[in-house]
């Protein structure tokens, strides 16, 4: 009992840490973190994926799939951002319809394709930081 309330603790710490994070960060700071989120579920999902448990490889798939569409597609500015915006969404599109794949399939290679495109953009995005932050 004690270890689950530890646990319960350090879960709460760490979305308070996550929500101050939020608040306090940069527009880049914001993408960055959302670039983490969805390497973090895409990771979780391939242990679940391993492990053959369909309930939850497909929650973390999901929560990527938001990430995806919700947070870095809705994020791309396609007035200022021209051809590069556009590349951008037809990008992100196809990182969701492979994650969506890998949900529907058990693709784990779909699922390694999609967190390796975004750790790659996630890269280059922490290169391009306007305040030199890691």
């Amino acid at each position: 009992m004690k270890t689950m309330r530890a646990a319960g603790g350090a879960a709460a710490y760490s979305r308070v840490g996550v929500e101050s994070d939020v608040l306090s960060a940069s527009p880049h700071r914001l993408i960055t973190l959302l670039f983490d989120g969805a390497d973090s579920a895409i990771r979780r999902a391939a242990v679940y994926l391993q492990d053959g448990n369909v309930a939850e490889r497909g929650k973390s798939i999901s929560k990527a799939l938001d990430i995806v569409n919700n947070g870095l597609l809705a994020s791309l500015d396609r007035e200022r951002g021209g051809e590069l915006a556009g590349n951008m969404a037809a990008l992100y599109d196809y990182i969701a319809r492979l994650l969506l794949r890998a949900n529907l399939r058990g693709d784990a290679a779909a699922l390694d394709e999609a967190g390796r495109l975004l750790r790659e953009l996630a890269s280059a995005w922490r290169e391009i930081d306007p305040q030199g932050a890691p």
